[in-house]
C-alpha cells in the first residue's frame, strides 16, 4: 500500500487522479460538461500568478522582431500543436511574415492528425531543429511542454541556449533542477479529469499564454490600432469587408469612400489610415509607416497642425 501511494506521489500534478474524477463514468452527461467548464475556469485562474512573466516575454519577443529576430515554439503532442496553430494565425491577423513565428512539432506535420510514436522522446532531433533553422542570439525560442520534462522540448531549449538565444518554457508542472531557460510561464493547472488528458485544462491555460504572449508582442509592434488589426491581410471576401469596415469606423468615412481609399492604398488599411490622417500619399504614407507607428505618426501629425497643444 505505502509502495503504490508514493508512486502516485512521484506522478507530476497532470498525471495524478482529480478527486472529482473517479465516478466521471457514471454522472450525467450534463454533469460531465458541468466539470469540465468548472476545470476551464480553474485553468483561467492558474494562468494568472504568471502574467508578469508572460508580460516580460512578450516585450522580449517585440524587441527580437524589431530586430530582424522570430520566435520559434517547439513542442509535441498537444502542446506543439497548439504551438503550430499560434504561429499559423499570426500572419493573416497581424499581417506577420510567416518566418517571423514559427513552430516546431516533434514528429513533423504527420505528428498534426496522427500519434508519431517515440517522437517526443528524442531530445537529440529536437536540437537538431534547433540547429537546422539556424537559431542565433537575437531569436527567442518558446518550448511548450505541460510536463515540463519532454525530452524533444527540453533538447531544443538546451541546442538554443547554447546559441545565445533567449529562451522559454511554458509549461504545466514545475520544472526540475536540470531545465535551464531564461523565462518560465507556469500554469499549475494540476490533475485533469481524464487522467493525463492535457489537451483538457493544461491545454487551454497553454492556449490561453500563448494567445497573450503573440498578441501583446504584435500590438506593442504597432499592428493594432485602437482595437483594430489594421495589419490584416484581406484575402477573402470576409476581410476585404472587415478592412473597409475598419477604415470607415476609424476614418468616418462613407463605406463606398473607405472603399476607395483602400484602393489606392492597394488594399492595406494601416497605409490608408496614414492617409487619411496625414494627407501623405501611399509611397510616403507606407515609407512612413516602416519608421513609426500608425498611432504615433498620428499623433505627431495632430500635435504639428496645432501648434499651441
Amino acid at each position: 500500500m505505502g509502495r503504490s501511494r508514493s508512486k502516485r506521489t512521484a506522478l507530476p500534478p497532470t498525471e495524478r487522479l482529480h478527486p472529482r474524477a473517479d465516478d466521471l463514468d457514471l454522472v450525467s452527461t450534463d454533469e460531465v460538461v458541468r466539470r469540465l467548464h468548472q476545470e476551464d475556469e480553474a485553468a483561467v485562474r492558474a494562468v494568472r500568478p504568471a502574467l508578469r512573466e508572460v508580460a516580460r516575454v512578450a516585450r522580449a519577443v517585440a524587441e527580437a522582431l524589431r530586430a530582424g529576430g522570430r520566435l520559434l515554439y517547439v513542442g509535441a503532442g498537444t502542446s506543439g500543436r497548439l504551438g503550430v496553430l499560434d504561429a499559423s494565425e499570426c500572419p493573416p491577423t497581424f499581417g506577420a511574415s510567416p518566418q517571423q513565428v514559427q513552430a516546431v512539432l516533434a514528429g513533423g506535420r504527420r505528428a498534426m492528425t496522427h500519434a508519431v510514436e517515440g517522437a517526443e522522446d528524442d531530445a537529440e532531433t529536437g536540437a537538431a531543429s534547433v540547429i537546422r533553422l539556424k537559431v542565433e542570439p537575437r531569436d527567442v525560442v518558446c518550448g511548450i511542454s505541460a510536463s515540463a520534462r519532454t525530452p524533444f522540448v527540453l533538447g531544443a531549449l538546451e541546442e538554443a541556449r547554447r546559441r545565445g538565444a533567449r529562451t522559454v518554457l511554458v509549461c504545466c508542472n514545475r520544472p526540475g533542477p536540470r531545465v535551464r531557460v531564461d523565462h518560465v510561464l507556469l500554469a499549475e493547472t494540476g490533475p485533469e479529469l481524464v487522467a493525463g488528458s492535457t489537451r483538457l485544462k493544461a491545454g487551454t491555460a497553454t492556449k490561453l499564454i500563448l494567445n497573450a504572449l503573440t498578441t501583446a508582442a504584435f500590438v506593442k509592434l504597432g499592428k493594432v490600432y485602437r482595437g483594430r488589426m489594421v495589419d490584416v491581410r484581406p484575402t477573402n471576401e470576409k476581410l476585404r469587408a472587415r478592412a473597409t469596415r475598419m477604415v470607415a469606423e476609424l476614418t468616418d468615412l462613407t463605406p463606398a469612400a473607405a472603399a476607395r481609399l483602400l484602393e489606392q492604398a492597394r488594399g492595406e488599411v494601416k497605409v490608408a489610415l496614414a492617409m487619411h490622417f496625414t494627407g501623405l500619399s501611399e509611397k510616403e504614407a507606407k515609407r512612413r509607416l516602416k519608421q513609426a507607428t500608425l498611432r504615433d505618426l498620428v499623433n505627431t501629425t495632430t500635435t504639428n497642425n496645432n501648434p499651441s497643444s
